[in-house]
């Protein structure tokens, strides 16, 4: 916008300043013309005089004080076209003028004069009465005085014409940000909320186009029923989660009360019934723990990240253990990244939990490494188990996503989900990669606090 401003700008300038430039070269040339065209009529009245008479003296002495007054050359030639009195120095491009003298006619039109040249002005005129020349005069005068004259003009037109565009890119300029702050209000808000912020807001009181602050209420509007819609969605899943636990636990208690009055033959249906319920439950609680990290309520703030990974890993070595599993560890002497607490600790809850799933009992390992890299830690979780394919990497983070070659293996799906978007509130980001020769490596990197 403040380019086509400036353009259109620029262009109004240079259509005016150039005309009006040209214009006045023209004027000065013309004056020079007539000032020079009227010297040489008085000069060609006395070659007139001094052919019919026979005598130039009168003649050389005018034109010696003429040349010595304005250092101009003159030649004065007889009709023979014979030189009379000859010039101080010789005259150029003299062809054009001295025909036209020849033939009868003045010099009606000189070269335009620019501050780069000519720099002389050839003029000639013939002498005679009525329509017989007996000789002609022609005068070679310099331009330095028009030229300097069209400079000083085209310098003050430049210097103007600057001025304006100056004071054009100052106007422009706040009339751009005018016109384009609710656009920009509007850009930063839209930014905040794909960021997650879904508070923000586009401020609707300012300077700016009428239209656009209307379109700033509107899309406050809008935000506000997104956001209300979002927090309602939210609401329900948590609340839903959280009432099905009650009944859920007298359901499961019921089924429990019913093994000693089952048969042999129910018991191993009242086995599965049980495990369907543990299985429901821990679905519940990943729903109601997603509901909870996408409420956004937490607050970065610096965290060390070893301090809050040491106690989650020693007791992830007991499960592992009794897994047949090796859990190793790497971990430097403190890291402080800003998110908000627990943000990596759950996401290594996740990560290691679903690696000693998929990971072969036998002499399994699975790696666990806190690092940094530039301004980032980075947590990598890898194991050596099955892996998964380049497909479904990218799928592995959707809600509720099976691997159909994983279908045995206890989950609800949000694991990934989860902790996917604990990293994107925690202003870091999830990754998945295949580990070599085979396994997963889930890696987490958080911004490290800037000193």
């Amino acid at each position: 916008m403040l380019i086509t401003y400036l353009t259109l700008i620029g262009g109004l300038v240079l259509a005016l300043a150039i005309p009006l430039g040209l214009a006045y070269a023209q004027k000065r040339t013309s004056e020079l013309l007539l000032d020079r065209r009227a010297d040489a009529t008085r000069l060609a009245e006395l070659t007139d005089q001094a052919v019919r008479e026979g005598d130039d003296s009168l003649l050389a002495a005018e034109v010696q004080r003429y040349s010595t007054l304005y250092g101009a050359a003159v030649e004065v030639r007889n009709g023979a076209k014979t030189v009379m009195i000859p010039p101080d120095e010789p005259i150029t491009n003299e062809g054009p003028a001295l025909r036209r003298a020849l033939a009868g006619r003045t010099t009606e039109k000189l070269p335009l004069i620019t501050p780069f040249g000519p720099r002389h002005a050839v003029v000639a005129e013939p002498a005679g009465r009525d329509a017989q020349v007996v000789g002609t005069v022609l005068i070679s005068a310099p331009t330095d005085d028009a030229r300097r004259d069209i400079a000083l003009i085209w310098l003050a037109l430049a210097f103007g014409a600057l001025a304006v565009f100056t004071l054009a890119i100052v106007v422009a300029r706040r009339l751009t940000r005018w016109a384009l702050r609710p656009v920009a209000e509007l850009d930063a808000a839209t930014e905040a909320i794909a960021a997650g912020r879904m508070t923000a807001r586009a401020a609707v009181t300012g300077p700016g186009p009428s239209e656009l602050r209307r379109l700033e209420e509107r899309f406050n509007a809008m935000a506000d029923a997104v956001a209300a819609a979002l927090d309602k969605q939210r609401a329900f899943v948590a609340d839903a989660s959280h009432e099905l636990r009650t009944p859920l636990a007298v359901l499961s208690l019921r089924l429990e009360n019913l093994h000693p009055h089952l048969t042999d033959s129910g018991a191993g249906e009242h086995e599965r019934a049980m495990e369907e319920m543990d299985r429901l439950g821990a679905l519940l609680e990943d729903l109601l723990a997603l509901a909870r990290v996408e409420a956004g309520t937490s607050v970065a703030e610096p965290v060390d990240l070893v301090e809050e990974l040491k106690p989650r890993l020693s007791a992830w070595e007991e499960v592992a253990g009794a897994a047949g599993i090796e859990l190793r560890s790497e971990l430097p002497g403190a890291l402080i990244a800003t998110c908000p607490p627990d943000t990596a600790g759950r996401i290594a809850d996740i990560a290691i939990d679903n690696a000693i799933k998929f990971t072969s009992s036998s002499g399994g390992v699975v790696r666990v490494e806190l690092s940094e890299d530039a301004d980032e830690a980075v947590l990598r979780v890898a194991d050596d188990g099955p892996g998964l394919e380049a497909d479904e990497l990218e799928a592995a983070r959707n809600r509720f996503w099976r691997s159909a070659r994983h279908g045995n293996v206890e989950g609800s799906g949000l694991g990934l989900a989860i902790a996917d978007e604990l990293a994107r509130t925690g202003g870091g980001t999830l990754a998945l990669a295949a580990a070599e020769p085979h396994g997963l490596v889930v890696e987490l990197r958080l911004p490290l606090v800037q000193p």
